[in-house]
C-alpha cells in the first residue's frame, strides 16, 4: 500500500522572498508588503495543515503531524472509536530525548522521520542514521540495535540475515556472517565497468580523467538464493563539462565533468541487468539488451522467488512492455505490451497480483488514461474502464473484496478537469462507483488494512479540509481537521480568479488562474505576466489550495503584489487530460505558447483591467525556454521576459526528455525549434538567468543563446550565478528575485525601482 504525505508546500525550486511594488510609484513600502505574501511569510500564516501521516499498525487509529497556532502538534484519531486527541505531549518526549541524548535542546521542534506506530502507545523513529523507539507510558526511549535495515551504502544483507552481497573494487563479493568467510562472484570489474552499481542523476566528478564513484545497487530474491543487480558500463560513454568559477580559495576555475547522454546519442552510460545464484555463483545476464542509463528498467522479484517482472520502455518510448523474466536463463516474456506513434509516458500505473494471477495496468491506447486487467499466463487483457476521462493513479487494492481504488479526474459533469476524485471498481469490471462526490480535488491516503482512508479536500478558493472515510461506501465518519488562514487574510490575501479559455481547436476548453494585487482597483489597467511551464510531462492549473499559495515557482500573489496580473494556464499539449489534448505538443512543444496568446487575447476582451499591450512572460527550466522564446515565436504578443535555467536547444538536453517529446531520431524539429536558431527573431526585453554549475540543463545552451543574440545584435541581460546549480542558493535567492522583478518594474512599469 501506498503511504501518501500530503505536505502543505513543495517547493520544485526554490523559496523567494520576492520585491514588490503599488501599480504606479513601487516604492519602498510596496517592496515590504510583498514580502508579507512571501512563501515563506504565507507559510508562518496558515494553521492546521494534515501532513505526515501514520497508520497504526494494530489498526486501532492513525497519527498526525500539524502546526497549530501554538505550534507543531502530533494527534491520534483512534478507530473506530473516531475520537482525536494529542498523541503525545511534545515537551516531555522532547525532555526525554534530550536526556537519551545527553544533550540540552537548543530551541526548535523535534523532528520524528519515518515514523512507525505499532499501537497508540508504541512508536519509532529514525534520526541520524539510527531508530530509535518510544514508550509512551513512560516517554522511554532506546535504540533499537537491530532494526530491520538490511541495506548499507556498499552492502545489503541477505533476507534469512546469513549473507551480505557488497561492493569493493568495482565488483560483487559474497560474505557469510556466521564464519566472515567472502566468495568473489564477478572478476572483470574496472572503474568503467562497475558490477552492482548505477550512475547517479547529479553525480559529479572532479576534473577530466575521473571515473564515476560507484552507487551500489542490488536487490536480493526473497527465498536468499539470488540477486538482481547491474552492471553499470560506462566505457564509452561520453561527458558533459562544467566551469566551477565560486570557490573563494581557487584563483583557477574548477573543472567538473558528467555524465549525460544528449538525443541522439549512440554512446553513453549503459546498464547491463544480471543475475548471481548465491550457491554456484553463477551470472545470467537477463536477456534484453545493454539499456541507456536514461532508461533503466526496474524489475522486482515474485513473492515466490520463481520470477521477476517490471515495465520496460524502448528508446523513443513508443513502445513499452511488461516483462516478466525467468532467473534461471534469464529469459524474458512479454506480458502485456502497449504502443504508441507518438509516445508512453512513465507515469504507466501497474500491480501485480501474483497470488490471483492478474495484473491491472494503465494505458492510453483508447485516447484516454484507462485501466486494464491483464492474465497473468495468457496475457489476455480487459478494460475495466471506459470513457472519455482520465484514470490517474491506483491508490489501493483489495484483494479480500476483489476491489481496486484509483483516482481520475474528467469523468463527473461540471467538475474541473483537473481535480482529482476517488473511485473504486471490481475486478470484473462491475460495481463502478464514485467515493468522493464533492466537485473538489482529493488527496488520499489509505489505512494499513485498507478499510479507512483520510482525505484532503480541497481547490484553488477552497483552503483544505482534512476528513476520515470509509473506503467501501466513501462516507465521511469524521472531520479531522481544517486549514486556518484568517491571518492570511487579514493582510488583505485573497483566492486566484479562476477562468476558463477556448484553445487554438476552436473549442477544446482551457483553464487557468489569476492572482491580483491586495489594492487592486477595477478602473486600473494592470501588465500581465505569464507565469510559464510547458513541459509536456506537466500541468501547471493549481489544482489544490497549497498549489495556489505556492503556485509552481513561488508566491504568485507576491508577484502580483508589484502591481501586475499573473496568469497560469495549461495549453493543448500539456500534461493531465487525454491523450489527444497532450499530443498536440509532441515534436511541436516550440508552439505550446499559442493557447496561452488565445487566452491573453481573449481575457483581455473580456475585463478592462487585463492589459494587453503590456505583457511579461517567466519561467523557469522548460519555463525558461517558454521566456525566451516567446521574444522570438510571439513577440505580438509578448514584450518582457525573465528566463532562468532554460533549456534553449533541445540537443543540448538530457536525452529522456527531448526524445519523448520531440522525438527520436532527433531530426529538423530540434534544430528548427531551439531559440539559438531563433535569435534573430527576437524582440524586446529579455534577461537570462542561469546558475554556472547546473547539471540538470547545462548553462552552456544559455551561453550559446548569448552569442547568438550578439551575432544578431540582439540587446539582452544576463546574469550568471557561479556556484548556482538547477535551483539557486538560499544565499542568493533575494538577489535573483530582486533581479528579477525589478526587470519587470522597469520594462512593464516603466518605472525604475531604484529611483526614489
Amino acid at each position: 500500500m501506498k503511504r501518501i504525505l500530503l505536505p502543505f508546500i513543495h517547493l520544485l525550486f526554490c523559496c523567494s522572498v520576492f520585491p514588490v511594488s503599488g501599480q504606479k510609484v513601487p516604492g519602498k513600502s510596496g517592496y515590504e508588503r510583498a514580502e508579507l505574501f512571501s512563501i515563506v511569510n504565507i507559510h508562518k500564516k496558515v494553521f492546521n495543515v494534515v501532513d505526515n501521516i501514520s497508520w497504526l499498525e494494530d489498526g486501532s487509529g492513525m497519527v498526525y503531524r500539524t502546526k497549530t497556532r501554538e505550534g507543531q502538534q502530533y494527534f491520534l484519531v483512534t478507530l473506530p472509536g473516531l475520537k482525536k486527541q494529542p498523541a503525545f505531549n511534545i515537551q516531555r518526549l522532547s525532555d526525554s530525548i534530550s536526556k537519551f541524548n545527553g544533550q540540552k535542546r537548543n530551541g526548535g521542534e523535534p523532528e520524528f522521520n519515518n515514523m512507525k506506530w505499532k499501537n497508540k502507545n508504541e512508536f519509532s523513529f529514525f534520526s541520524k542514521g539510527k531508530r530509535f523507539s518510544v514508550n509512551l507510558k513512560t516517554y522511554g526511549i532506546r535504540e533499537e540495535k537491530n532494526f530491520p535495515n538490511n541495506r548499507s551504502a556498499n552492502s545489503i544483507t541477505s533476507p534469512n540475515k546469513q549473507q551480505t552481497v557488497y561492493l569493493s573494487e568495482n565488483n560483487l563479493h559474497l560474505r557469510n556472517l556466521s564464519d566472515g568467510s567472502s566468495v568473489q562472484l564477478s572478476y572483470d570489474g574496472s572503474p568503467y565497468y562497475i558490477y552492482g552499481s548505477y550512475y547517479g542523476w547529479d553525480q559529479i566528478m572532479k576534473g577530466e580523467s575521473v571515473p564515476p564513484e560507484p552507487r551500489f545497487t542490488a536487490d536480493w530474491s526473497p527465498d536468499g538464493t539470488k540477486i538482481l543487480t547491474q552492471i553499470m558500463d560506462a566505457t564509452d560513454a561520453r561527458k558533459m563539462y562544467l566551469l566551477d568559477w565560486s570557490i573563494d580559495s581557487l584563483y583557477r576555475p574548477q573543472l567538473l565533468s558528467y555524465y549525460r547522454a544528449s538525443p541522439g546519442d549512440s554512446v553513453y552510460v549503459k546498464y547491463i541487468p544480471v543475475i548471481f545464484d548465491t550457491q554456484t555463483g553463477k551470472m545470467t545476464r537477463i536477456n534484453l539488451p545493454a539499456l541507456p542509463h536514461f532508461l533503466g528498467v526496474s524489475f522486482r522479484w515474485s513473492k515466490n522467488s520463481k520470477y521477476l517482472y517490471g515495465l520496460y520502455y524502448h528508446r523513443g518510448y513508443k513502445k513499452m512492455e511488461l516483462l516478466e523474466v525467468n532467473p534461471e536463463n534469464g529469459n524474458t516474456r512479454i506480458v502485456f505490451t502497449d504502443s504508441s506513434k507518438t509516445n508512453i509516458e512513465y507515469n504507466t500505473q501497474f500491480v501485480n497480483l501474483e497470488n490471483k494471477g492478474m495484473a491491472f495496468i494503465t494505458s492510453e491506447k483508447t485516447g484516454w488514461n484507462q485501466l486494464y486487467r491483464v492474465d497473468w499466463i495468457t496475457g489476455n487483457t480487459k478494460p475495466l474502464t471506459s470513457g472519455n476521462f482520465v484514470v490517474k493513479e491506483i491508490v489501493n487494492v483489495d484483494t479480500l473484496k476483489h476491489e481496486i481504488y484509483f483516482t481520475a479526474s474528467e469523468k463527473e459533469i461540471g467538475v474541473n478537469p483537473y481535480y482529482n476524485l476517488l473511485y473504486k471498481i471490481n475486478f470484473d469490471g462491475s460495481g463502478f462507483k464514485l467515493l468522493t462526490p464533492e466537485p473538489l480535488n482529493h488527496e488520499v491516503s489509505f489505512s494499513s488494512g485498507g478499510k479507512y482512508l483520510i482525505d484532503n479536500i480541497s481547490s484553488p478558493i477552497n483552503p483544505t479540509s482534512t476528513v476520515l472515510r470509509e473506503s467501501r461506501t466513501g462516507k465521511i465518519l469524521m472531520k479531522i481537521d481544517s486549514l486556518d488562514i484568517k491571518d492570511l487574510q487579514a493582510e488583505g490575501w485573497n483566492y486566484p480568479q479562476i477562468f476558463e479559455a477556448t484553445a487554438r481547436d476552436g473549442k477544446t476548453k482551457i483553464y487557468g488562474a489569476l492572482w491580483k494585487p491586495t489594492n487592486f482597483k477595477l478602473e486600473n489597467r494592470y501588465p500581465v505576466i505569464d507565469y510559464s511551464y510547458t513541459g509536456a510531462q506537466a500541468s501547471v492549473f493549481p489544482n489544490t489550495f497549497s498549489k495556489a499559495l505556492n503556485s509552481f515557482y513561488g508566491s504568485a500573489q507576491s508577484l502580483a503584489e508589484l502591481g501586475f496580473i499573473i496568469m497560469q494556464v495549461d495549453g493543448l499539449g500539456s500534461a493531465q487530460r487525454s491523450k489527444i489534448f497532450h499530443d498536440w505538443s509532441y515534436k511541436d512543444m516550440g508552439n505550446n505558447l499559442k493557447d496561452h496568446v488565445l487566452a491573453i487575447s481573449q481575457l483581455g476582451k473580456k475585463y478592462g483591467w487585463f492589459d494587453t499591450s503590456r505583457v511579461g512572460i517567466f519561467g523557469h527550466s522548460a519555463g525558461g525556454y517558454d521566456a525566451a522564446h516567446a521574444l522570438e515565436a510571439f513577440n505580438d504578443c509578448y514584450k518582457v521576459a525573465v528566463s532562468e535555467s532554460g533549456d534553449h536547444d533541445w540537443r543540448m538536453e538530457k536525452a529522456w526528455w527531448p526524445e519523448m517529446y520531440a522525438g527520436w531520431p532527433v531530426d529538423s524539429v530540434y534544430q528548427l525549434q531551439s531559440n539559438i536558431t531563433m535569435a534573430p527573431l527576437l524582440k524586446g526585453k529579455l534577461l537570462l538567468i542561469h546558475g554556472g554549475i547546473d547539471e540538470n540543463v547545462n548553462p552552456s545552451a544559455t551561453f550559446k543563446l548569448s552569442e547568438a543574440l550578439i551575432k544578431a545584435n540582439k540587446f539582452f541581460d544576463l546574469l550568471i550565478i557561479p556556484s548556482a546549480r538547477h535551483g539557486y542558493p538560499a544565499a542568493y535567492q533575494n538577489y535573483v528575485t530582486r533581479k528579477r522583478w525589478d526587470f519587470f518594474v522597469n520594462n512593464l512599469l516603466l518605472h525604475n525601482p531604484n529611483q526614489k
